[in-house]
């Protein structure tokens, strides 16, 4: 039988996801906005020494993170994951003498499946793959915030560029997991509950920064993702719909327009199940021909369809739930 949880448990858990909502929409904002303002108190030379500070270490997020066990191991995260729960479910052992690129499905509104799996210990990924270390790799602009880039270094987080995914999968050793939301912005417009849509077809280049470094593709998919807000899905053509384009393509993000089940912030109590599937054995190819490129893309899409198929109704999905691929 499961132990119900007590009020004061539930109290954590809440607030413990109220953070990290609150972290993921206002946290950059805020810290632009006080490192601005000191500059106009007496406190200004603080502000004035960290943008120095900046400068010198403009380059850190792209040629080695400031990964921290203390900030990946907070016991907030455990109540973060307990508020759902977020499950990590392991399908295959992954080699700690490989390097891999994980393909991470759906991308939803915040990607709460792949923070909680990947870039915090509350799902127990060093038990469940020892000696294979992972890193959540999101938008480059975000590592230029003041203040809020020092944070999500000491999560381990890292720009999802080329000079940072090279450093990662070449100069880092074995055992490296680069994780990386496939669909990004462009699949978040198209989160909703009970839509499992995945914008992958026109994506490749993470297939070929897998062939230039001959690290194995590793699909994975966050069942639940998509039903923990709602969200109001603008038409194609529609006015606010080519805002949301203009806006994603000026800022590299989409402002979704999504509410939750309480202080319409909280997202709903809905169980995430990430499971990580099989790897795809990559071979090392400095200059991928389009032939190749197309080739593992290919399997990577049947690999994903599969693992889709195969655990939809162990969470909770109906036989007839099919994946779209756009």
């Amino acid at each position: 039988m499961t132990k119900e949880k007590t009020q004061l448990k539930e109290f954590l858990e809440a607030i413990g996801v109220l953070q990290w909502v609150l972290s993921f929409l206002f946290l950059g904002l805020a810290c632009y906005i006080l490192m601005v303002y000191l500059m106009f108190t007496s406190l200004w030379p603080l502000s004035t020494l960290y943008f120095i500070w900046l400068v010198i270490d403009w380059q850190t997020p792209e040629t080695g993170s400031r990964r921290t066990g203390f900030v990946r191991k907070w016991r907030v995260w455990e109540h973060f994951k307990d508020f759902f729960p977020i499950k990590l479910v392991k399908t295959a052992e992954l080699n700690p003498n490989k390097n891999y690129i994980f393909g991470s499905h759906p991308h939803g509104i915040m990607c709460a499946g792949a923070f909680a799996c990947f870039s915090t210990e509350g799902c127990g990924f060093a038990e469940a793959y020892p000696g294979v270390r992972p890193t959540l790799a999101i938008l480059a602009g975000l590592f230029r915030i003041p203040l809020f880039r020092e944070y999500i270094m000491s999560a381990g987080l890292c720009p999802v560029s080329k000079p940072s995914l090279a450093r990662l999968l070449s100069k880092s050793g074995k055992g490296n997991a680069v994780v990386i939301v496939i669909g990004g912005a462009a699949e978040s417009l198209a989160s909703s509950p009970g839509v499992n849509t995945v914008v992958v077809k026109d994506r490749k280049g993470f297939v070929r920064v897998a062939l230039e470094f001959g690290a194995d593709l590793v699909p994975v998919y966050s069942f639940g993702e998509n039903e923990l807000f709602k969200q109001v899905i603008l038409s194609e053509g529609s006015l606010g719909r080519r805002f949301q384009d203009l806006f994603k393509k000026i800022m590299g993000f989409a402002p979704c327009l999504f509410i939750g089940e309480r202080f319409a912030l909280l997202p709903y109590r809905t169980p995430i199940t990430t499971v990580v599937g099989s790897p795809i054995s990559v071979p090392k190819r400095v200059l991928p021909t389009e032939d190749e490129v197309d080739h593992y893309h290919r399997l990577y899409m049947e690999a994903l369809s599969k693992l889709f198929h195969e655990h939809k109704v162990k969470c909770g999905l109906s036989e007839n739930h099919e994946l779209r691929i756009i």
